[in-house]
């Protein structure tokens, strides 16, 4: 029995031992990091000066903040088409490529490509693609007697052109959670829907969709997440404009915060922003479990 503790007790050793570098680093770059912009966020620091304690006055100032709440209705519109339209797609496309025939790997692999692209380049290329003279875009739309607009010019496209460019980038790496969901679905639930007459419809209506609501709950989650904290497509595409149709919240704080020095502003936009995350989180937990419940 000593035996057997005194193994368990190094085992233990040797765990801590492993996990304290990473404790660590997550400590140094992430912990105390927010500790020190929460505080920030109760003062008027500005890099230059020596900043002094003002309480919740920069918050109160958030409440007439208009660009603020602008940038808050920008990203509500963005996640109301990205979120929905990133599930369906990503959902199409797995199920298009979950099937076992020749090449399908190769699909796959195309698919999650842009996924691996890093988003200022992305966006750089699509720049160029969406360019009103040149760009290969408006090319292919005049080969069908269309003219293209200025994509990422004009206050109606502009927030289009950041959708589509986010689309290509986020599909790939949702429709291989979407794979991994698929083949977790036990193939005798669709043997016996066959034996008893059900369609390729119902098979999906009544088994596929609720056994991916765990995977799709994730998805929606992080595509949430993701569009709240929306910043390297804006900033490269389209710099928060046309008159501020595709400003997000954390472009606004690295304005505030890198432009006009106004850290102390900046970490409280910060943590409204990080509280608005929480919230739409929260949210969609809820909706998710209600939706279990009612199957």
């Amino acid at each position: 029995m000593a035996t057997v503790r005194k193994i368990e007790r190094h085992q233990a050793r040797t765990a801590y031992l492993f996990i304290t570098p990473t404790v660590l680093l997550f400590a140094v770059f992430t912990v105390i990091p927010v500790i020190m912009a929460l505080y920030l966020s109760f003062t008027n620091y500005d890099v230059l000066n020596k900043n002094d304690w003002i309480g919740l006055e920069n918050y109160r100032g958030l409440i007439h903040d208009a660009l603020l709440w602008t940038t808050f209705k920008n990203v509500f519109l963005y996640a109301v088409i990205f979120v929905p339209l990133n599930i369906l797609i990503s959902l199409l496309l797995a199920i298009l490529l979950n099937r076992a025939w020749r090449g399908v790997k190769v699909f796959r692999t195309l698919n999650y490509l842009p996924t691996l692209t890093s988003s200022v380049a992305a966006a750089t290329v699509w720049i160029w693609l969406l360019h009103p003279e040149y760009g290969l875009v408006n090319g292919m739309l005049s080969y069908v007697g269309i003219t293209g607009p200025a994509w990422v010019s004009q206050t109606e496209t502009a927030m289009l052109s950041i959708i589509m460019v986010t689309l290509w980038q986020s599909v790939g790496s949702n429709m291989v959670i979407y794979l991994a969901g698929l083949q977790g679905v036990p193939d005798y639930l669709y043997e016996s829907a066959r034996l008893d007459g059900a369609t390729k419809f119902d098979c999906f209506r009544f088994i596929t969709w609720p056994q991916l609501r765990p995977t799709t709950f994730l998805v929606s989650t992080m595509s949430i997440i993701s569009a709240l904290q929306l910043f390297d497509q804006a900033f490269v595409l389209t710099q928060g404009g046309p008159a501020n149709v595709t400003k997000t919240p954390v472009y606004l704080i690295y304005q505030q915060g890198f432009n006009q020095l106004q850290m102390g502003y900046a970490s409280a936009q910060a943590f409204v922003l990080a509280i608005a995350i929480l919230i739409f989180s929260l949210i969609n937990m809820r909706i998710t479990k209600a939706e279990e419940s009612v199957i």
